[in-house]
């Protein structure tokens, strides 16, 4: 028999099947401190929380027992994954669950918006009886949604039933895709300057911050209206708030704030023009229940060793393969979040190519590395290396590996190249080398010799005398400070790229500057975390 402990609220229903299995045990124990869990967590196979219940190192070396800890929900901050993965215990969660109800949620905000509800509420209730209130219909508008994933595609289906054309940008979104989706791909410049409502629908990441701030108010429709229904921070509250007062806002819907809560004097709570709601997008009954049932039926596999899905840590691997594979985990993410910050259109395909040594074992766990490493940029925190191969096939984005044995002179080396829309391929390969840690050795036709770490600038340009000398006058009076340079070129006089490394973040305004000097043709900027 099993025996699994939840230790935060969570209704009947919602663990319903674990409480039928004849082959388990279920015990609810809430209120828990960490030294009552302490205390009683050996003796069980399971644990099922929700956000209550920090699972710390302490409880997982207690639990020696523990062979699964489910989060009914999406978020996992709660719990210490390394240590759960240093243990062999794998963490779930429930990421699908949730969708339909964050969705109908932003539908819900969006209608509020158009015909100012909460306002003509308040009014109302008030004893005053205002006919004033002069809404827009959705009908014949133009929704822009930001984040085609799961809860952007629903919000979608939902604006094309209200007769919306809709505009649809993300980073893995295919023309094809969008067309089976009845949407027109776009990007996000496109979404800012044509649409009448924009619905947010991405996860927070450097890449996202802000991502509608001053620039983009700038140039949208007046009168557009903008609802947040996903992360505080894609969206810049001040400049948004200046965008109302200017007039090229006509209002906002938001249920999550950069800083939650917000202080009681943020300008969004006392604005006319703009609803707010606790972040409520997950709060309704169903969700609630749903996210309770998915993770309690992937309990029940992992516990059964039965194939399970939405692990959030690492599963097992043989010890003499994690052996082999771990110096070139960290190698691994860094060649994909470099190939992904060089890539701005869709991609398509993504080529794994292992030679030497590690062409003798099962790679899998490194590929999910390096996937990872590419979705990064645009997913965050929410793709992992358990999930990272399901999130790529779901964007349909196709993931292929190959092996030799041949290595050109090293003995492993690991080449990756993405496959855009367009047709374009980027690739970089990279190596391990004795007393040097991780090196970039190629990128696409050029050879290169680079640490990946801090922060890259990447430049394209043409082999003409005086171009270094440019480059680094310009960062110098920038107050840009260049720590080591590497240059490739093929042919004299043809392409070439220069990859500099600085010891900070580079403005956005002097990598424009970059691309504007003679005889370069793009430059940009290459982070690692």
């Amino acid at each position: 028999m099993f025996k699994v402990l939840v230790s935060d609220p969570i209704s009947d229903m919602g663990i319903q099947q674990l409480m039928d299995a004849s082959d388990v045990v279920v015990e609810k124990k809430t209120g828990l401190s960490e030294d009552e869990l302490v205390a009683i967590i050996a003796e069980y196979d399971g644990l099922l929380v929700r956000s209550q219940t920090k699972v710390t190192e302490k409880i997982m070396e207690a639990g020696k027992n523990l062979k699964v800890i489910g989060r009914a929900g999406v978020g996992v901050d709660n719990i210490n994954l390394e240590a759960a993965t240093k243990r062999g215990i794998v963490v779930i969660n429930a990421p699908d669950g949730n969708t339909i109800t964050t969705c109908e949620h932003a539908f819900a905000m969006m209608m509020a918006l158009a015909r100012h509800i909460p306002q003509a509420y308040a009014k109302t209730i008030q004893g005053t009886w205002d006919r004033k209130f002069l809404g827009v219909e959705l009908r014949n508008k133009t929704l822009g949604v930001l984040g085609m994933g799961r809860i952007g595609s629903e919000v979608a289906k939902r604006a094309k039933a209200f007769g919306m054309d809709i505009l649809g940008y993300d980073p893995f979104l295919t023309e094809e895709r969008a067309e089976k989706l009845g949407i027109t791909l776009a990007s996000v410049d496109d979404i800012v300057r044509n649409a009448d409502f924009i619905t947010v629908h991405t996860p927070l990441t450097p890449e996202t911050k802000h991502m509608i701030s001053r620039p983009q108010f700038e140039v949208m429709k007046k009168g557009m209206r903008i609802i947040n229904c996903a992360r505080g921070g894609v969206v810049d509250e001040m400049a948004l708030v200046e965008a109302i007062d200017q007039g090229i806002v006509a209002g906002a819907a938001f249920d999550v704030f950069e800083k939650e809560p917000p202080e009681a004097d943020h300008p969004f709570l006392n604005n006319p023009k703009v609803i707010v709601t606790p972040h409520l997008g997950a709060s309704t009954i169903e969700a609630q229940e749903n996210v309770a049932i998915d993770v309690s039926e992937q309990v029940l596999h992992i516990l059964r060793n039965e194939p399970f899905k939405n692990a959030v840590n690492m599963p097992p691997v043989a010890p003499s393969v994690m052996n082999k594979l771990q110096p070139y985990f960290e190698l691994g993410e860094k060649i994909g979040a470099f190939l992904a910050q060089l890539n701005d259109v869709a991609v398509q395909e993504i080529h794994v190519d292992y030679a030497g040594d590690l062409a003798e074992v099962d790679t899998q766990p490194l590929t999910r590395y390096i996937i990872k490493g590419v979705l990064s940029r645009h997913f965050g925190n929410d793709v992992n290396i358990v999930n990272s191969m399901h999130l790529a096939k779901a964007r349909d984005v196709n993931v292929v590996v190959s092996q030799a044995s041949a290595t050109k002179g090293f003995t492993n080396l690991i080449s990756v190249s993405l496959k855009t829309q367009d047709g374009a391929e980027r690739r970089i390969a990279g190596t391990l080398l004795n007393g040097y840690g991780a090196r970039i050795v190629q990128i696409d036709k050029f050879p290169v010799d680079i640490a990946p770490e801090g922060h890259l600038i990447f430049i394209s340009h043409n082999d003409k005398p005086g171009i270094i000398g440019s480059v680094g006058t310009l960062l110098g009076k920038n107050d840009v400070n260049i720590a080591s340079m590497q240059v490739g070129r093929k042919i004299v006089g043809g392409e070439a790229i220069m990859v500099l490394t600085v010891d900070k973040e580079t403005p956005k305004e002097v990598l424009a500057e970059l691309t504007k000097l003679a005889e370069v043709n793009k430059a940009q900027q290459i982070a690692f975390e």
